[in-house]
């Protein structure tokens, strides 16, 4: 084991759960006497469901009963393949590997409409002798008024199904590799089913989540409006998510419990992110997982408060791990402007980041910026030989390079150039945006499967920002702590950010306990420091969170106490949206 501050007594939990204001069900019986009694014809979800598995289930309960149903796949109204395609092709990015421009399409754009007509047809001339259900992604335009059934698919889990090749992109029949199928469920089949799920959630009456093979379980929607409500006012935790990389490290096997031992390292840990994370619901031993934007979609006042104007139902912040203990150095990179990103991605803001330090070992550096004799023109002939050559660059003599310090946090606003070095666990703190990575230089060396990884020399060189250099960076970008007393027991330290970043970020050091108020904000948090803490909201609702483990207590809440669990002096980070900028 590394060496820290920790007692082996802490355990961090994987699959973190709220309880469920309500119940949840496994039963396929229950199920289908819901659909009947609610007259239910319409079962609707995300892409990579596999529909075969539920709908025969739901086929033998009928038998059961004595009754027929006859099941009519929504994809029978879809419009031709090719026709798809030319509609999603502008956002698809031509032959750039990773990047294309989120898409402003709706789910309705893929079906015919004559098509669609011919199924409402079929709907409104039912016959008590046949039971008609209709499923797929877009089902519930059949019936635009009534009650509908949902099957949602965890990102994490289509991810998994997609590398096992059991999944492909929305409405498409042939199978590309797979940077170009992440690359469309990111940029169109999430967008456009994201808000189509949005528009029918109040119509919900059941959800369920489709990621084992051998159950269903499943919700009532007045159950998950509850359960969401309550949330929305106490606190929550995503699943989190673990990824190998090429220059991934051995923190998180050798000190978060539960993870797959087998991987040969883990890069990235995504302890909150929007787009990919879910939320485990519980009850009575039953777990059900939601899409993290559901929350969103139904609480995002409640969650987001005074900055939900600004953000209406995007969660902003993110808090992710990147490990490279006895691993590798990150590749040299950049992230771009607001503007760049809304024009080349569609996105709405961009990905300002911050490196906060949260265990490191031996000579770890961190990369920040230019030396201050930096010639942008020398520095990309120097990167785009290495490129063409394979030749090894000494890459300190163009950027910076700092001993990382421990709770130190370093500022990565738009345009720096940056990098962490290896035997480094940094909790990265940033907007949510998260897949702009704009590599420039990445030692030369393959990715996981074998191949160059790709980079991004000529969007990198559009952002840069070459100012940033010299003493300008230790003066602007190494955030320069502010210690608050607030009793004998209690500190509460600034850790100011760029006037790029939206969001502030604080550190709160106690022996005992501490009481914060929310003001208005979402506060994000993790202990960095310490075994386990004990939140409890002015609602009254408690939770233990343990060390490394990343939480948040949305705006409405309006109070909370942390209480220290452990031995040794607790130090917890917390990230919210600066007040001035909502």
């Amino acid at each position: 084991m590394y060496s820290n501050t920790q007692t082996t007594s802490f355990q961090y939990d994987i699959l973190p759960t709220f309880p469920v204001q309500g119940k949840l069900s496994n039963s396929y019986h229950e199920l289908v006497d819901h659909l009947i009694q609610n007259h239910i014809h319409c079962i609707d979800g995300f892409v990579g469901v596999n529909w075969e598995t539920p709908m025969q289930h739901i086929q033998q309960e009928f038998v059961k009963r004595g009754l027929t149903a006859r099941f009519v796949s929504i994809e029978t109204a879809l419009l031709p393949e090719a026709a798809i395609e030319e509609k999603v092709a502008p956002y698809l990015g031509g032959n750039d590997p990773l990047f294309g421009k989120k898409t402003p399409l709706e789910l309705i754009a893929y079906f015919d409409t004559v098509k669609l007509a011919t199924l409402r047809g079929m709907l409104n001339q039912a016959t008590d002798n046949e039971y008609l259900i209709f499923y797929g992604p877009g089902a519930a335009f059949l019936d635009v008024s009534g009650q509908v059934m949902y099957i949602d698919l965890p990102k994490n889990i289509l991810i998994q199904r997609m590398r096992a090749g059991l999944a492909g992109n929305l409405a498409c029949a042939k199978q590309t590799d797979q940077k170009e199928l992440y690359k469309r469920y990111y940029f169109v089949d999430w967008e456009l089913l994201n808000r189509h799920k949005r528009m029918i959630l109040s119509r919900v009456e059941i959800l369920a989540d489709q990621q084992s093979a051998e159950n269903l379980p499943w919700i009532l929607g007045n159950d998950l409006k509850a359960t969401l409500h309550v949330m929305s006012k106490n606190y929550f935790r995503v699943r989190p998510t673990f990824e190998p990389g090429v220059w991934g490290g051995q923190w998180m096997k050798e000190h978060l419990t539960g993870i797959d031992q087998q991987v040969k390292n883990y890069a990235w840990s995504f302890e909150m992110i929007v787009p990919e994370n879910g939320i485990l619901l519980e009850n009575n031993g039953q777990v059900l997982e939601i899409s993290f934007d559901q929350l969103m979609f139904q609480e995002s006042s409640n969650v987001l408060g005074a900055a939900q104007p600004r953000f209406d139902v995007e969660f902003p912040i993110r808090f992710n791990f990147l490990d490279t203990f006895d691993g590798g150095n990150l590749s040299i990179q950049c992230h771009p402007s607001p503007s760049y990103a809304k024009a080349e991605f569609g996105e709405n803001f961009t990905q300002d980041e911050s490196y906060y330090i949260v265990d490191r070992k031996g000579d770890a550096q961190v990369y920040l910026g230019f030396q201050d004799d930096i010639d942008a023109e020398n520095f990309r002939a120097v990167l785009e030989q290495s490129f063409h050559t394979g030749e090894p660059i000494a890459i300190d003599r163009y950027v910076q390079k700092f001993e990382s310090q421990k709770h130190q946090l370093y500022l990565i606003p738009h345009g720096t150039v940056h990098s962490s070095g290896t035997n480094n666990l940094v909790l990265e703190i940033s907007a949510t945006p998260y897949n702009y990575t704009f590599k420039m230089y990445d030692w030369v060396r393959p990715d996981l499967d074998g191949k160059p990884r790709p980079l991004n020399i000529d969007r990198a060189f559009a952002n840069l920002n070459f100012n940033r250099k010299g003493d300008v960076v230790k003066d602007t970008l190494l955030s320069q702590p502010k210690v608050y007393t607030l009793d004998d027991q209690t500190s509460k330290v600034h850790l100011p950010t760029h006037e790029d970043h939206f969001y502030d970020v604080y550190r709160y050091e106690f022996m005992d306990e501490v009481k914060i108020e929310t003001k208005g904000q979402c506060h994000i948090m993790m202990l960095v420091e310490g075994e386990a803490v004990e939140l409890t909201t002015a609602n009254g609702m408690k939770k233990i969170f343990h060390y490394a483990e990343t939480f948040a207590v949305p705006a409405a809440a309006k109070s909370y106490s942390l209480r220290n669990l452990g031995t040794a002096r607790a130090k917890v980070i917390q990230s919210f949206v600066k007040d001035h900028k909502c």
